[in-house]
């Protein structure tokens, strides 16, 4: 699980708020929404990461980004205000959707492609990964040039490289033992 103890506290505290309000959904929305812009924007990471720009600065400027966010969302970013623990808001967004998948039951397959993955072949890979854990899967793509065909599936804790790149790889060892 991704971030710190406090982190994954805060996002377990929020999650069951948001469950008894019924709105899990709409604040894993928000989560997702935050872990991208951090990610996206170098300045808002350093800004939140910085003991030098006032709380009140960054809660105006998080209040400005995220203005649709949910009541549940708004209500965590006061409290690690006032807490003085905003630093740790894309920790306790990546850990709030991390609990929330493994509270539906569901998880994020990582398919590694030199291309981007076709509806047809996205559809397959959901399959495969149904057949393998048993649990339903998110497919998130992501595209590296450099494994020049084939794919890499993650899932969980299994990996499985079926990469052009990889099996040169394993090519060029046998060369070289020999």
């Amino acid at each position: 699980m991704s971030g710190s103890r406090a982190a994954i506290r805060y996002a377990k505290a929020v999650l069951s708020l948001a469950t008894d309000q019924k709105s899990a959904e709409a604040v894993n929305s928000d989560m997702k929404s935050i872990t991208n812009a951090i990610a996206q924007s170098e300045d808002l990471n350093q800004m939140l990461q910085s003991p030098v720009v006032r709380s009140s600065d960054k809660k105006a400027v998080l209040t400005s980004v995220f203005k649709n966010a949910n009541v549940a969302t708004t209500n965590l970013i006061d409290t690690l205000i006032s807490n003085k623990r905003l630093a740790l808001l894309n920790d306790v967004a990546a850990s709030y959707t991390e609990l929330y998948d493994h509270m539906r039951g569901t998880q994020v397959a990582t398919v590694t492609t030199a291309v981007p993955l076709t509806a047809d072949l996205k559809t397959k890979v959901l399959a495969k990964v149904k057949e393998l854990t048993g649990k339903e899967a998110e497919v998130e793509n992501i595209i590296d040039e450099s494994i020049l065909g084939g794919f890499i599936l993650r899932v969980g804790d299994i990996q499985y490289n079926a990469s052009i790149a990889n099996k040169l790889d394993k090519l060029k060892r046998e060369f070289t033992l020999n």
